[in-house]
């Protein structure tokens, strides 16, 4: 047709032209072709970008057309018009670059998601910070569908950029833009932006884990009294505590977090509300204050949080059943929580390193021996617990250990050893607290066989012996799925609203703001 006769001549004289620059009705001629057929479409896609920088006073018009063109209908016309964007993309055009692509991302089609993620790689290769704008700017302001993949954007392509592309200019603006985001976050997108910052090598200095820590203790509410009851708020405590965990060393501290714990976790560790079903919480949140422990440093209120995982150490575990002429002593045993207490006397065996004399001055003569015979007690159930969990894994090697239960019996096995290590270490006069265990849910440093670690001498007793059964029976046949490593993982993000922070985050439906 003669429209299209027409084009491919003004096409012709710009190619052909020395300078382009004198035929801008050829350029606006190509401009319009995006109103045109498919062929048309198709030749303005590659023309509008190759002659763009012939034409700046034409600029803000060849971009519009280039946009046109990244909405058509034909998929191959919007696949070629995105894959020429990056074209467009220098100096004060770059922004607006980036945040059209950044929008572009909502595609439900593959082969065009993937030539917008390789456009806006190519344009953070040119400017790193500028494309950083444009992303942030739709973070912030965009749809949820754009905001939550152009923060997976982040999440996954940062780590791939070259060392020279992210310096510290770019580093700090993305700190600096992060904190803004995570006023109004989900819990999904919490985690995802912790991991964008803790990949920064800013970041790897201890200043710069120190102020990652921060950041989770200003999203923790630690400032706020724990409500025990809403699954939200618990939810949110064990999110925060699990991004922090990783932060922590002996330079970064977990004071803050430990001194929570202990102050509003621990009182009210029956009445959580776990945010996941199958979660047992009460033993989540002692397995987090265990791995926290190590790294706490110098505490306002030691004795008194000491005394609280004290008392709350006592509550699981028991004192020896009355003697057999009791009416109902059969019946009566209790029940060894092993899982539990490895976690609390570990954490007390931590905090205890830093007031030595907390069990000689700081509790009664009465409490003490009471304490002594609630582990001799303990003491005893787990030396048959240890033997039954031996005898039960002997030989065994490779893939036998690998079966379910057994891979059960291996770590109850590591539970029962690290909890009679710590009993012996309590045991000393004065108590001792110079015994190191790794935590049974924690990689092992070296592979050992299972079946040979840890010592089991006798503790000293001045309980009247008794036949071992009658003091501890192991369940038998199934073992407590409790002892096993639960990996809690955020489903979702929180639910309710709240001014900031893990807020339900409203509705940005503001449509496309090219």
């Amino acid at each position: 047709c003669d429209c299209h006769a027409h084009f491919v001549s003004k096409a012709g004289s710009l190619i052909s032209a020395k300078s382009p620059s004198p035929h801008k009705d050829a350029y606006q001629v190509i401009l319009d072709g995006v109103k045109g057929g498919p062929k048309e479409k198709r030749l303005a896609a590659q023309f509008i970008p190759k002659f763009f920088s012939s034409f700046p006073e034409l600029a803000d018009a060849a971009i519009n057309a280039q946009l046109d063109l990244c909405e058509d209908e034909d998929v191959s016309i919007r696949r070629q018009a995105i894959k020429e964007l990056p074209r467009f993309a220098s100096g004060e055009n770059l922004p607006r670059v980036a945040d059209i692509l950044t929008q572009l991302l909502q595609t439900d089609d593959s082969a065009e998601f993937n030539q917008v993620n390789t456009a806006l790689i190519s344009i953070f290769k040119i400017d790193a910070k500028g494309t950083m704008g444009g992303l942030f700017s739709q973070i912030l302001q965009g749809e949820d569908i754009v905001r939550e993949r152009a923060i997976k954007f982040l999440c996954t392509k940062l780590k791939m950029m070259p060392d020279d592309t992210m310096t510290k200019e770019v580093e700090d603006y993305i700190f600096i833009e992060t904190k803004k985001v995570l006023e109004d976050v989900t819990g999904e997108e919490f985690v995802l932006l912790m991991r964008i910052l803790s990949g920064l090598k800013s970041m790897q200095t201890v200043s710069g884990r120190q102020q990652l820590v921060e950041l989770v203790v200003e999203q923790a509410f630690l400032e706020q009294a724990l409500n025990p009851t809403d699954a939200d708020s618990v939810d949110r405590l064990l999110q925060c505590t699990r991004q922090a965990l990783p932060l922590f060393s002996k330079n970064v501290h977990s004071t803050r977090f430990v001194t929570y714990f202990c102050e509003f976790v621990l009182p009210n560790l029956s009445l959580l509300t776990s945010p996941v079903a199958e979660l047992d919480i009460q033993l989540e949140v002692l397995k987090l204050l265990a791995e926290m422990s190590p790294y706490c440093g110098d505490m306002d209120k030691l004795e008194v949080n000491l005394n609280m995982l004290f008392e709350k150490l006592l509550e699981f575990m028991p004192l020896p059943p009355e003697e057999e002429n009791g009416e109902n002593a059969a019946n009566e045993e209790p029940k060894l929580q092993f899982s539990y207490v490895e976690c609390l006397l570990f954490s007390f065996h931590q905090l205890g390193k830093k007031l030595p004399d907390f069990l000689i001055d700081k509790i009664s003569a009465e409490k003490l021996k009471d304490f002594k015979i609630r582990l001799q007690y303990f003491a005893r159930g787990l030396q048959v617990y240890i033997r039954q969990l031996r005898v039960a894994l002997q030989g065994k090697t490779g893939d036998a250990l690998k079966t379910e239960e057994n891979k059960i019996k291996v770590v109850a096995l590591k539970i029962t050893n690290n909890i009679n290590v710590l009993i012996k270490d309590l045991f000393h006069n004065p108590p001792s607290y110079k015994s190191t265990v790794t935590l049974s849910w924690k990689p092992v440093q070296k592979a050992e066989d299972i079946g040979a670690t840890a010592t089991t001498k006798k503790l000293p007793t001045n309980l009247p012996r008794r036949d071992a059964r009658q003091i501890y029976n192991p369940p038998s046949g199934k073992y407590s799925a409790s002892i096993g490593n639960f990996s809690y993982e955020q489903r979702g993000g929180f639910r309710g609203g709240r001014g900031r922070g893990f807020g339900g985050r409203g509705n940005r439906s503001r449509g496309r703001i090219y």
